[in-house]
């Protein structure tokens, strides 16, 4: 890492409290570099000065580190089991669910839970908490406005269901919209919710170095309920789960195992 780049990271931690060498290096800077020499800065001191200046150059800065990629039920065969496996096991004792989608970029994954919950499993009583640290896809979110593209993996009955085609664009129904509450959040730095029955955080952890990955494994699990559980993405599988109380319930699917 040269100096340069060191500063610009110390940097970007004093002003948005955001930790790049918490992120994998080599990923992190060569994804950075190409955004700096895209907007013609020759060096990372540089480009921070026109990112404190710049809104719209902060905005594509976050937006460049936080990989926002998502779409409804990504993985459906994956939605199937939460469905029909996990979610009957989680409310065998209990009437009310607490449900968190970390790092949920612009409001896909929670809005998939919502209506999940609302087809399936309409008389329980659920808390939606989504979150993430860029305060800019969590507007977008808010909004509910979608392309098609971003429904193609959605079954066809929640699509015509829970949405309303305006132009080229697909609405979420405000009942599912109000279903959930948006909130922005860093897995790095600001403090977990408590007694959380679900938390979905996909496709996501991939881009942290393995300490700030098993940091935020460890706060997981001390956020989870006993026998709660965490739902991670394709690329995501846990090496060591029991390391931090969890074991493996099916495929990307672990349990809080209780003391």
């Amino acid at each position: 890492m040269t100096d340069d780049y060191q500063l610009f990271t110390e940097k970007v931690y004093s002003k948005l409290g955001i930790d790049l060498k918490k992120y994998k290096e080599a990923q992190m800077k060569r994804r950075l570099t190409s955004l700096r020499d895209k907007r013609g800065y020759k060096d990372f001191i540089t480009y921070f000065k026109a990112i404190n200046d710049d809104l719209n150059l902060l905005h594509e800065f976050m937006d460049r580190i936080t990989i926002n990629v998502s779409e409804f039920y990504r993985n459906p065969k994956r939605w199937e089991v939460l469905k029909d496996s996990v979610i009957p096991l989680i409310i065998k004792n209990k009437q009310e669910l607490t449900i968190w989608s970390a790092a949920c970029s612009t409001g896909e994954e929670p809005y998939s839970i919502a209506m999940l919950l609302s087809e399936y499993f309409p008389k329980l009583k659920t808390t939606i908490i989504a979150t993430d640290i860029d305060e800019k896809v969590l507007e977008k979110a808010k909004q509910g406005m979608y392309s098609e593209q971003a429904l193609k993996e959605l079954p066809t009955n929640l699509k015509v269901k829970y949405f309303k085609e305006i132009g080229n664009q697909f609405v979420v129904d405000s009942a599912i919209k109000r279903k959930v509450t948006f909130k922005k959040h860093n897995l790095l730095e600001d403090k977990y919710p408590n007694d959380v029955d679900l938390i979905i955080c996909r496709n996501v952890l991939i881009y942290f170095t393995d300490n700030a990955k098993d940091t935020i494994y460890q706060n997981f699990s001390n956020a989870l309920t006993n026998n709660g559980i965490l739902f991670v993405g394709s690329t995501e599988q846990i090496f060591s789960p029991n390391k931090f109380r969890l074991a493996l319930l099916d495929t990307f699917f672990y349990q809080k195992i209780s003391q």
